[in-house]
């Protein structure tokens, strides 16, 4: 299933998987491109755009920089993720700290996540 999604957001889709922040990079690169169930980077999921996403697992995988953590944009993530779990959808945030420095047991998360929703099937 596609869910529906605001075609405004193609180019910034886009522009997102062409500039991805080095957190982003060192995850879909030495992770998630090769992992099982397939990911797709900057996916656009209603008025959002996912960092990473698995249909299969309906598991949405977000790197957190700094900005955040600030009140404002804590709310905006607060209300994505509302949205998303309204759809059936996981969200996994991390810290880009611990993308940096847990990188192996982000990545087993993310696996072990994935790997136990209902529509992933080995």
């Amino acid at each position: 299933m596609r869910y529906l999604y605001k075609k405004t957001l193609l180019g910034s889709a886009r522009n997102l998987r062409k500039n991805m922040t080095p957190q982003e990079r060192r995850l879909w690169y030495n992770f998630l491109r090769l992992c099982t169930p397939r990911f797709r980077r900057q996916e656009i999921i209603g008025n959002y755009i996912a960092d990473f996403y698995c249909h299969a697992a309906k598991l949405v995988v977000e790197a957190d920089g700094s900005q955040h953590y600030e009140p404002t944009e804590s709310e905006k993530d607060r209300v994505r993720t509302l949205y998303l779990e309204a759809q059936g959808i996981q969200v996994l945030r991390f810290s880009n700290t611990d993308v940096l420095k847990q990188f192996e047991c982000v990545c087993a998360e993310i696996d072990r996540i994935a790997k136990s929703r209902d529509g992933f099937v080995l």
